[in-house]
């Protein structure tokens, strides 16, 4: 059996290797001590725990989360990793100045009335439409439970609006922006898109020319056709790295995650924010226990003061709906090893490497900052994976230690496994396996560099990561904080 892994030198708890990620105790460790992993406390021991006893989660107490008002703000003043000059890759580009990964055809949607009808529309354009574009490589039908229904002025309802609104403008669209409406629904055309002029834009199905069904979709098709025939005049160009906009999440995480998939992830981060790019981490519940370790790394006080009030929006989000942190880790998490939400939080920003955070998003808004950036999010995998494109990420790394068939239409997603039995297990849906780092078989910086090479592969279509060659694409999930009336 292989040595266990312990962190820091400070741990007084390692993780064992076979035959799971189990964490057990280095030495005797008394009732009401701290239990200590990545050099922080995790829990306070409830009894006394054996040397090499498993710890699990009753057998701790969850501690405080570290206390946002007494955080200091001013003294931050990280050190610039040195620039990696010359990385470029094969993209298309935007009028805006931002470049897509993919060259897509994206048809927003205002109100989940008209979702199966734009799905049905859509489904016709492949079939039917996109064999005379051969240069574009999908239509995808951003479809969603939202638009009324909804107190669309409440507090938080700007989230899901705005989201939508940013998710059309995601560089992979091209800037080729169309909308099918109901007519009658709170989210109208023009408060969704409110500065889109020129040609029409809009299908809204409850208007007087629509008289049957055959009507409604033969229009969205031709709206769609004159849009393919633009986006496929675009060639792939050199592109430098900047354009790269890079999300980085975790689901299905377990105790290896920390220590191999997100570190290789957080070493690939370093890279990318080195030649240039702009790369998100998010998941608040996943960063609140760790947040006296991320102010420090904020680039300016203001920067530090916009993460600690996503912090704390969260925090009450959470209290109103009579819920806290510890309501995040999942049965899953605590079969690979996990105790709590603590232990969870210390591995999972490891993901975000080890440069200054430059910028902070919340939620739906889009990331302007070059460099690292958080983008405020509910940890939800699905949700995360929405927001992050509607802050503009164009290529998506993703690491998970139990396993998940995630995957989305808008960009590439690249899976990266905490061990490498999951790998063994899933061969045609991991595309990284991190788990060699565990054994020695490779260094973190190793599986670092392979995720940032295969970064730039993917977002230059040179390679497809397994969840595009299976099509395994998820349907897009609104973060609504706002009342459903």
């Amino acid at each position: 059996m292989a040595a266990p892994i312990r962190v820091d030198e400070r741990d007084n708890v390692v993780v064992a290797l076979e035959p799971v990620a189990h964490k057990v105790a280095a030495r005797k460790i008394e009732a009401g001590e701290a239990v200590l992993r990545y050099g922080q406390v995790i829990g306070l021991a409830v009894r006394t725990i054996e040397e090499g006893e498993a710890v699990g989660e009753d057998m701790l107490d969850l501690p405080a989360p570290p206390p946002l008002e007494s955080l200091d703000l001013e003294s931050v003043a990280p050190q610039p990793l040195p620039p990696l000059e010359g990385i470029k890759f094969e993209g298309y580009l935007n009028a805006d100045g931002s470049a897509g990964t993919r060259n897509l055809l994206g048809i927003s949607t205002t109100v989940q009335c008209v979702a199966a009808t734009v799905e049905i529309a859509a489904r016709r354009i492949r079939e039917e439409v996109l064999p005379r574009f051969p240069n574009v490589d999908d239509v995808v039908a951003l479809t969603h439970p939202y638009g009324c229904g909804v107190a669309i002025d409440a507090p938080g309802a700007e989230i899901p609006v705005r989201t939508l609104r940013n998710l059309a403008l995601n560089p992979n669209f091209g800037g080729e922006v169309m909308a099918v409406s109901l007519g009658c629904e709170k989210l109208q055309p023009s408060r969704l898109f409110p500065l889109i002029q020129g040609e029409p834009w809009v299908v809204r199905l409850q208007d007087e020319e629509y008289r049957c069904f055959g009507d409604m979709v033969a229009a969205i098709m031709r709206f769609a056709e004159k849009r393919l025939g633009r986006l496929d005049r675009r060639r792939r160009t050199q592109c430098p790295a900047s354009k790269l906009s890079v999300g980085l999440q975790c689901g299905g995480s377990d105790a290896f995650s920390g220590v191999t998939a997100n570190p290789a992830v957080g070493h690939a981060a370093d890279l990318l924010v080195r030649a240039g790019a702009t790369v998100y981490f998010s998941e608040v519940t996943e960063v609140r226990d760790a947040v006296h370790l991320l102010v420090p790394r904020c680039a300016s006080a203001e920067v530090a003061r916009a993460l600690v009030r996503e912090m704390a929006w969260y925090d009450a989000y959470l209290a109103r709906g009579g819920a806290d942190r510890s309501a995040n880790p999942t049965p899953g998490n605590k079969r690979g090893g996990l105790a709590n939400i603590v232990e969870k939080a210390l591995g999972s920003v490891a993901k975000s490497g080890t440069a200054p955070i430059m910028g902070v998003a919340g939620p739906g808004e889009r990331a302007a900052a070059p460099g690292l950036n958080f983008v405020a999010t509910p940890a939800s995998d699905f949700i995360c994976g929405t927001l992050q494109l509607a802050a503009g990420m164009n290529v998506h790394v993703f690491t998970t230690g139990e396993g998940t068939p995630y995957g989305l239409a808008m960009a590439p997603v690249i899976k990266v496994s905490s061990r490498s039995a999951l790998k063994e297990k899933w061969p045609d849906l991991i595309d990284v396996d991190a788990g060699r780092i565990a054994t020695g078989a490779a260094a973190v910086e190793e599986v670092g560099r392979e995720i940032f090479e295969f970064v730039l592969d993917a977002a230059s279509g040179r390679r497809r990561p397994w969840a595009d060659q299976w099509g395994l694409h998820n349907r897009l999930a609104l973060f609504n904080p706002a009342p459903v009336t």
